[in-house]
């Protein structure tokens, strides 16, 4: 019997607001344990919880952008359970009143290599609420301890339909909702920060069947890497045990990514079992038109409909694409230099994803901190075009230019790169290529056309690297077929 996985993700994503979701204390991350606290979070008597608006706008920004009904009315419930990173022992969250209903997230998939897109497709969301964080348990050797810091922060938790089937569709799935996130300046989604975490529920049935089989939820999935990981395990585990005859119980298991494994935690609890109720110090809020179309405003071009037009308008290759779109600085960036030289945009491109990601990543600066702008990448490509440099020198060009701040023009004149010879130069120097190199000129004659490449080095070698290439092919074989 063959059998097929399917698998929903509750991804829980921090807010970026200043404070927290129910009271003015500040949110952070880093800071002394328990020194971002208040009665509110402590859950001292008498403390009462106040709604953080931005936290609001935030939720509804990503509702938005991931196609979402943001409904007109949401109330606050409390989902009760005895934890010790809960002070309250109860979380401030929404149960049957969302803010945000339905939905989907467009994915993509791994192509067959690193030219070629993958295959896009559509995940649908159940739903999106806010609710309130949880603090930290820290476990050491022979006890454990709670920092409440992270108590509070405002966190929405997006539900998605059981509509994925392998952790190849997890993994992009989330990589989609973090580009977006950040996109839209709704989180940083920094994971080793906390302030994106999944939870996967996977389960195994018969291909065919339409009935869902026993889900388990796993937790502990640290990384986008180790939800992949752990749903590709916990398929196969499920997977042989049900081949074995065995049954599958609803449970939550921990994915252990120092062993490789996922093992059992605990009972799944139901719905009822966290005796949802109104949360009796907060009132419903309602959201209108004018609220909706004022974030809509400030939503941006999201990655995959930048990557559509940047196809498109630019003719740019996947290749490129694929790196400038996830990252929308980086992206901005080139498209600040690109429409001010469209027909260039390729070029421009190049030296982009190529040189410049180089440069910052050995330096260790950042893209807003580095002396490369739009006007130093014009003038690099247009030296090239008007045959000022050839492309080769222009990588020495170009890491001058990022240590240096100064235009390409400058450094070319100050490094002495352009050409002090003329034509007639070149081809006397070609002409000493073809003397002293009789096995290529043989073999080209043969028609072994690129044995015309062992040629061109040596020109390339008399020129100081100075020489333009395609000149130098064009007079090589001119020179051979007198």
């Amino acid at each position: 019997m063959e059998y097929e996985a399917v698998i929903g993700l509750e991804v829980h994503v921090q807010v970026k607001c200043e404070s927290k979701i129910f009271t003015r204390c500040r949110a952070g991350f880093g800071h002394e344990p328990n020194t971002l606290v208040d009665p509110v979070i402590l859950g001292l008597p008498g403390a009462l919880p106040v709604m953080n608006k931005k936290a609001l706008d935030g939720i509804i920004k990503a509702g938005i952008a991931l196609n979402c009904e943001i409904l007109d009315t949401c109330k606050w419930d409390r989902k009760n359970y005895f934890y010790p990173d809960s002070p309250n022992n109860y979380q401030i969250t929404q149960y049957d009143q969302p803010i945000c209903d339905g939905g989907c997230v467009e994915i993509e998939l791994e192509g067959e290599s690193r030219a070629v897109m993958g295959e896009h497709k559509k995940i649908a969301l159940t739903r999106i609420h806010l609710e309130n964080d949880v603090g930290k348990l820290n476990h050491f050797a022979e006890d454990s301890l709670v920092d409440y810091n992270r108590a509070g922060t405002s966190l929405m938790e997006i539900v998605s339909e059981p509509d994925m089937h392998s952790g190849d569709e997890a993994f992009a799935f989330l990589t989609a909702i973090r580009q977006v996130m950040i996109y839209c300046g709704v989180s940083d989604c920094d994971m080793e920060k906390g302030q994106m975490r999944a939870d996967a529920n996977i389960s195994v049935r018969p291909v065919g069947q339409k009935e869902l089989g026993a889900k388990i939820e796993l937790k502990n999935l640290n990384s986008i890497t180790g939800v992949k990981n752990g749903i590709e395990y916990e398929i196969k585990r499920q997977t042989q045990e049900l081949k074995k005859g065995r049954v599958i119980t609803q449970a939550t298991w921990r994915w252990d990514a120092d062993q490789g494994r996922t093992e059992s935690m605990r009972e799944k609890e139901d719905a009822h079992d966290y005796r949802y109720f109104p949360d009796p110090d907060l009132m419903p809020v309602r959201i209108d038109d004018e609220w909706k179309n004022r974030i809509q405003a400030e939503i941006p071009e999201l990655p995959f409909d930048k990557q559509r037009r940047f196809l498109e308008d630019y003719d740019l290759p996947y290749t490129i694409t694929s790196v400038l779109v996830p990252d929308r600085l980086l992206s901005d960036f080139f498209e600040e230099a690109a429409k001010q030289s469209p027909k260039q945009a390729q070029a421009i491109g190049n030296y982009v994803v190529n040189d410049l990601l180089r440069e910052l990543s050995e330096s260790g600066q950042s893209l807003e901190a580095c002396a490369i702008t739009a006007e130093h990448l014009l003038s690099l490509v247009s030296a090239v075009e008007k045959g000022t440099i050839t492309k080769q020198l222009a990588k020495e060009v170009f890491t001058e230019m990022f240590k240096s701040g100064e235009l390409a023009d400058v450094v070319i004149d100050r490094k002495g790169l352009k050409p002090d010879f003329d034509e007639s130069q070149v081809e006397a120097w070609c002409q000493e290529a073809i003397n002293e190199n009789p096995r290529p000129v043989e073999d080209f004659k043969s028609g072994n056309d690129k044995a015309l490449n062992a040629l061109l080095g040596p020109v390339m070698k008399k020129s100081r690297g100075k020489a333009n290439p395609q000149v130098v092919n064009q007079l090589i074989r001119k020179l051979l077929l007198l």
